[in-house]
């Protein structure tokens, strides 16, 4: 019998798809969450359209309207350093998870109140690229999920700082840390 690892562990050990997950969700976080801080009033109005937020007190639709893109871009530059990567994955995950929870309840809201085809209706979702179509940005949504989930899973280190900071065999309050691929 063969004990060589298969060939997503193979593929895996290279780093390669870690690094690609990395730079794109990254720097999709990284992006979205800049045009959002840029523009926070808009981005609160936005929000306040899904009615997920109670409009009184306004401290909570101001909290998240200043600080989500916040943690966007924190999390963004996170992954794309190579440093708390599960950690920033799992958080983009639930986020992206809630988004697109979120968008689609709206874009069901107005396919049964104004008829349209579910792949006609278009609007501006609030993750800061503009105007969506939405039988485009929820293929868009879950492929960031799968990039979330290669970040999660991967066993590699490769190309990471995090690689460089922690050697392998370091420990992390007592914890023994798994070796890093290199």
């Amino acid at each position: 019998m063969d004990n060589r690892p298969g060939l997503l562990r193979r593929l895996d050990q290279t780093g390669v798809p870690l690094l690609i997950a990395r730079l794109i969700l990254g720097g999709v976080f990284v992006y979205n969450g800049a045009v959002k801080a840029s523009h926070p009033f808009d981005f609160m109005k936005m929000v306040r359209e899904y009615h997920m937020v109670p409009d009184h007190p306004a401290i909570f639709l101001n909290l998240i309207g200043s600080a989500l893109p916040w943690l966007e871009i924190w999390c963004g530059l996170l992954l794309i350093l190579g440093l708390a990567m599960r950690g920033s994955a799992l958080l983009i995950l639930t986020m992206l998870v809630g988004f697109t929870i979120a968008v689609t309840v709206r874009a069901l809201n107005i396919y049964f109140t104004e008829g349209k085809a579910f792949c006609e209706i278009y609007f501006d979702c609030g993750c800061g690229t503009g105007i969506e179509w939405i039988c485009g940005k929820i293929p868009k949504n879950l492929g960031m999920c799968i990039l979330s989930l290669v970040i999660l899973f991967s066993r590699s280190r490769r190309f990471c700082l995090d690689a460089v900071i922690r050697p392998p065999g370091a420990t992390d309050s007592g914890v023994e840390v798994a070796p890093a691929v290199r």
